[in-house]
């Protein structure tokens, strides 16, 4: 599928302990928010109190107050200041965890294999794989021509020989900035160049880079800034880049020959609406480039031939608002994804996405073929084509499905299941599926990553053309406290699972799957992970995820985080993370809340979580926690609540309306200052997400959003939890003073003890996703999880 890369609030995801020295410098008065422990020891210094500045803003007749705005100016020196003086506070609140921190980091660590490999990949006479080799903490992607037999390059590629060429080091750029983040990877059809984008500083403004793969150099070019998505022509030298403007907003095109200066790059498309982002790519069989100008809700997509680069462009389809389309080419047809209105589908239920085509040279018809239609249960997500086979990315009642079709496909099918299609064999455990490169369109070969929260990331290749699959690689390590402590797979990525399913009825092809997958291995013996439904205020069922240790876990006596998102239809990653097993191993409970608002299910389900309907994602977000409660998974008065980015909207809109709910929350780099930041729209995702919450200028939105917004509804004198909020000096997505002003506002309205444990740490160089390679990110998981331990007194547990 053609899709844009719309910039979005959101985020990335990642034995017995010391006990931590309770010096009790200073402590709580027992007699707050649900008798604190009085050991929880603070600073003997307040926390920061940072400069008020009268600020009165009135819209719709209702006005505010807001005396922090002056944050906002991040080149104020006093901002850097206290800044500098909030992480100095949070340092001193943590450090009688130090030695906790030290023992997660290092059991981290020890489930982390030395050397982290992908198993190769095929495109054209090249196989390709990423490798992070021991003791770094980037990846290297890696190639080397094809010259041995299929069935024996895994072993032998293995070896790292001569033969291998480095494509591009990520340990190389970190070294040069002393900061690394690469947006866009793409190597030409030839193979002789790759194209690059790298950030490097944090603010995600992308560097254009260009290296030639024969001789290993960069090619020296003007510098081109702002970069976000990148296509290339046929010819392998004509490359297609977008450029975004002072509000990283991609809005331009241009085209450049990567064997010139960059001085004659032409600009072939300008999005000149502001609530449009452009994105760029080529169908997978690479005959056309595809210029798609999307919002949140609406596109509309340019066609180039990739062989006549410079030519001029043509436009599918007028934009609709509502209407979206998503193009693959084969064979002379272009195939679409759409969800345009259509009255030649009588089943159709008018929600998500049916499979259409047309003809290439009547493109611009009235009326284009449609394929079929999924049934009212399935919803389609994603597609990718190749030479024999179309891939369908499906979702059937909040579990992911993929399956392939055939390729051609015969005219006027009015079902899916009419073109025979293979459903590829999964676990049955609730798992996450996520496609691998499979740049090769002649490759029968489809690979996929399954994961879940029991189940170690797995890449399988799906045999297309005989309906087998194969598990090629799992990923390894030492696991906890479980009873296996040795690699799922072996090294080499030799097969160890082969299946068949072919002339079976769904029935038998359900049954074959149950009786084999237990060898896709897992840690359903060590952890469980329950799926429960949760009754919403308006009796709206809410899929709850729940992970915990067999072994571990006390009933009503556990503590628990509950974790939500809720937002742009983007599902929750509840993919394998061994670093929750630290938190798992010591009796916590791990939940996640697949709140409205977010992904997981129909189109429906992210409708009914945006603009005016915001209330039930924090609706959900709040009996979810309440379920977890009543049904004993966790203590009553030991839960906590973890936020990101527009996800932290969630906890921090229910500790407004039930400040008692929770007993601690983390809030990294959030979204908490909503209605201020949808009303400037100097901001860069501004009118972007008009779509999606709402716009303060129209009345009826500004009193929806005022209603929850959280840094406008907290209360006056009372007892918060103790609350860690980080942010990122050079975020582009949510700007730094939103966390700031935060905790500045929960610090003067809130309980004076209670907001002594509210901290805030910033991340002076990084940008939204923070920084750090694989061992750094142990360092702020274990920090993350040593603030919950502190403030729910469990660190002398084991």
């Amino acid at each position: 599928m053609t899709t844009t890369s719309l910039l979005r609030r959101t985020t990335k995801s990642s034995p017995t302990i010391s006990s931590i020295l309770s010096l009790a410098i200073s402590s709580f008065s027992t007699k707050c928010f649900v008798q604190r422990t009085a050991s929880l020891s603070v600073p003997t210094e307040a926390p920061p109190v940072p400069n008020k500045i009268p600020f009165t803003v009135s819209t719709h007749g209702i006005t505010r107050q807001d005396p922090y705005r002056w944050m906002k100016n991040t080149d104020d020196p006093d901002f850097v200041k206290y800044l500098q003086r909030e992480n100095s506070y949070a340092h001193a609140f943590m450090a009688d965890t130090e030695a906790l921190r030290r023992d997660l980091v290092s059991e981290m660590k020890t489930r982390i294999p030395e050397e982290i490999f992908t198993p190769p990949e095929r495109w054209g006479p090249w196989l390709y794989r990423q490798y992070i080799p021991k003791g770094k903490e980037y990846p290297l992607l890696c190639r080397r021509l094809d010259k041995v037999e299929t069935n024996w390059l895994s072993g032998l590629f293995r070896g790292g020989g001569e033969e291998e060429q480095v494509v591009l080091d990520w340990n190389q750029t970190a070294e040069q900035y002393g900061y690394v983040h690469i947006g866009v990877c793409r190597v030409s059809p030839d193979h002789n160049y790759l194209a690059y984008t790298v950030d490097p500083e944090g603010s995600e403004r992308f560097l254009l880079q260009i290296k030639d793969l024969r001789t290993g150099l960069l090619v020296p070019r003007l510098e081109v800034d702002g970069v976000v998505s990148l296509a290339w022509a046929l010819d392998g030298v004509t490359l297609f880049y977008t450029v975004a403007d002072e509000n990283q907003r991609p809005h331009r095109v241009a085209v450049t020959n990567v064997e010139s200066d960059g001085r004659d790059d032409t600009v072939v498309f300008t999005e000149k609406d502001s609530s449009f982002c452009v994105d760029i790519t080529t169908t997978k069989d690479g005959k056309f480039v595809t210029i798609n100008s999307n919002s949140r809700t609406s596109s509309e997509v340019y066609i180039v031939n990739a062989d006549k680069p410079m030519a001029d462009l043509q436009r599918t389809r007028e934009r609709v608002p509502g209407v979206q389309y998503f193009f693959e080419h084969h064979n002379g047809f272009f195939y679409i994804l759409t969800n345009s209105p259509s009255n030649a589908i009588s089943e159709w239920s008018g929600e998500g996405y049916y499979l259409t085509r047309c003809l290439v040279e009547e493109l611009e018809a009235s009326d284009w073929q449609i394929v079929f239609c999924p049934n009212d249960d399935v919803v389609i997500h994603d597609m990718d084509m190749f030479s024999d086979y179309l891939v369908l990315f499906l979702n059937k009642n909040g579990s992911p499905m993929l399956c392939s079709i055939d390729m051609p496909i015969k005219a006027n099918i009015k079902h899916m299941d009419d073109l025979n299609p293979w459903y590829f064999p999964l676990p049955a455990d609730q798992c996450s599926v996520a496609p691998g490169s499979n740049h090769n369109f002649q490759s029968s070969i489809y690979r996929v990553v399954l994961s879940s929260s029991v189940m170690p990331d797995t890449i399988v290749d799906y045999d297309v053309s005989r309906r087998l699959f194969s598990v090629v690689h799992q990923e390894r390590g030492v696991i906890g406290n479980s009873d296996s402590s040795t690699p799922w797979y072996p090294a080499d990525g030799s097969i160890q699972n082969r299946g068949q399913l072919d002339d079976r009825t769904s029935e038998e092809q359900d049954g074959q799957l149950d009786s084999r997958m237990h060898k896709w291995e897992g840690l359903s013996d060590a952890y469980v992970c329950e799926r429960q439904e949760v009754s919403s205020h308006d009796g709206v069922e809410v899929p709850l995820t729940i992970l915990y240790s067999r072994e571990a876990w006390k009933k009503s006596e556990s503590p628990g985080m509950l974790i939500g998102y809720g937002a742009y239809g983007e599902a929750l990653d509840k993919s394998w993370c061994t670093n929750r097993l630290s938190m798992l191993d010591r009796g916590w409970v791990i939940a996640f809340a697949d709140v409205r608002g977010g992904g997981g299910r129909d189109f429906s389900w992210q409708k009914s979580g945006t603009g005016s309907l915001k209330q039930n994602s924090i609706q959900d977000f709040i009996h979810s926690a309440n379920y977890l409660i009543e049904k004993g998974y966790v203590h009553r008065h030991h839960l906590a609540a973890v936020g990101y980015s527009a996800g932290a909207i969630l906890p921090a809109a229910a500790m407004n309306m039930h400040p008692s709910l929770f007993r601690a929350a983390i809030l990294k780099v959030p979204f908490v200052d909503v209605l201020n930041t949808l009303s400037d729209s100097n901001l860069p995702l501004t009118l972007l997400d008009h779509e999606e919450f709402g716009n303060p200028d129209i009345q009826t939105d500004f009193r929806s959003i005022l209603s929850y917004s959280p840094y406008d509804n907290i209360r006056r004198d009372v007892c918060y939890p103790s609350m860690l909020v980080t942010t990122s000096f050079h975020d582009s997505r949510v700007g730094v003073w939103e966390g700031a002003k935060w905790v500045a506002k929960i610090r003067e309205s809130t309980c004076h003890d209670c907001s002594r444990a509210v901290i805030l740490r910033t991340n002076m160089n990084g940008g939204h996703f923070g920084e750090g390679g694989r061992y750094a990110q142990c360092e702020e998981t274990a920090f993350d999880y040593a603030f919950l331990i502190k403030i729910m007194g469990y660190h002398n547990n084991t």
